[in-house]
């Protein structure tokens, strides 16, 4: 597989409490890569939580749990794969 074939690992990952949620938007709004996208379905509130439309676009920059109000979603980085197989090849 050619490097233009390889899939694009995330750099993030966003965790969502749907049922926290209060359908803000405020998490999709500041997004800056675009990653989050309201839900079509509702949490039992009755609020359309966001969904990960996007995951590869993530940075894990946790922009969208700066802003949320009511602590529903958070973002991490996540390290590529060969940098955790190297630390572990150093063991």
């Amino acid at each position: 597989m050619s490097n233009s074939e390889k899939k694009k690992e995330p750099r993030g990952r966003v965790f969502i409490v749907r049922e926290r949620c209060k359908g803000c938007g405020f998490c999709i709004e500041f997004c800056p890569t675009k990653v989050l996208a309201f839900e079509e379905g509702y949490n039992d509130k009755g609020y359309h939580p966001p969904m990960v439309a996007k995951p590869e676009a993530c940075s894990g920059c946790n922009l969208c749990g700066l802003y949320c109000p009511d602590f529903a979603i958070h973002g991490l980085r996540v390290r590529p794969v060969e940098a955790q197989e190297a630390d572990h090849a150093t063991c």
